[in-house]
């Protein structure tokens, strides 16, 4: 499944526009991200380039923040024409036949990110995707238009009419349930395991890297997790200050119950 995640747009044309790629070239979601104009979706502009999607508002979804965007989502990708220093991006051609099985599966949920029309995705945003890329044009202009964009990038990713049928098997993690596990992991590793400020960093860093791009599936968290309370940890999503994926929120509330009895 593809999720298309508008951070911080400004024109209502725009957004209509990308609503009507999503209507052409889905099954798609679209979330938008503090939009400049609260009334974006109810703009005369907006109802022109949307023309034609049956119940276009009820489509898009409107969140505060990023993070929640992106927080069911399994890969995730940051669309951005500016140099990033030293942050490799890698060119969406070369990119986009290892995305396209992703994004036309039942197993992924793929987060394809674009920033305002005026600065595009910040440094801070760009760092809440896995990968970063940039979509190739010709040196007289080197960004394109917000809706051509993400138009671009669904088009390549269409696949036919429908997606495929999930059959069962592992299932991909989220961003929400990477995090806690990655958070989890630095709690007991690095700084309850690990002996010294070096080695605490230097094990921080190697979750950071391994954990943050690596494909995981529910397993492989469910394993950690294991091995994690083994050593005797107790700790659950709310300790990070991150919330459970509502699948989870029973199985915390009860671990969170069974630690509470414990401390009392």
């Amino acid at each position: 499944m593809k999720r298309v995640v508008l951070v911080r747009p400004t024109g209502p044309r725009n957004v209509g526009g990308v609503m009507r790629s999503v209507a052409n070239f889905g099954p798609a979601e679209l979330w938008v991200v503090k939009p400049e104009r609260p009334s974006m979706l109810i703009h005369p502009d907006f109802e022109q380039m949307s023309h034609g999607v049956e119940n276009v508002r009820e489509r898009i979804r409107v969140v505060d923040s990023l993070d929640e965007a992106l927080a069911e989502c399994t890969f995730t990708i940051g669309f951005t024409a500016r140099p990033r220093g030293e942050r490799w991006r890698a060119d969406w051609r070369e990119f986009v036949d290892e995305v396209r099985p992703l994004a036309n599966g039942a197993v992924e949920r793929v987060g394809l990110v674009f920033g305002s029309e005026w600065n595009g995705l910040t440094d801070d945003e760009l760092d809440r995707c896995q990968h970063a890329v940039r979509l190739p044009t010709a040196d007289e202009h080197t960004s394109l238009n917000l809706a051509v964009a993400a138009s671009v990038v669904l088009y390549t990713l269409f696949e036919g009419r429908g997606s495929k049928r999930h059959e069962g098997g592992a299932r991909m993690l989220s961003v929400a349930e990477r995090e806690f596990l990655k958070q989890h992991l630095i709690a007991v590793l690095a700084k309850q395991v690990a002996r010294g400020p070096a080695a605490q960093r230097d094990v921080e860093a190697s979750i950071e890297r391994v954990f943050s791009r690596a494909p995981l599936e529910s397993r492989d968290a469910r394993a950690w997790h294991k091995l994690l309370r083994a050593l005797g940890s107790e700790h659950a999503p709310a300790d990070f200050d991150l919330k459970p994926n509502r699948k989870n929120e029973r199985r915390d509330d009860a671990l969170a119950r069974h630690k509470k009895k414990r401390e009392g």
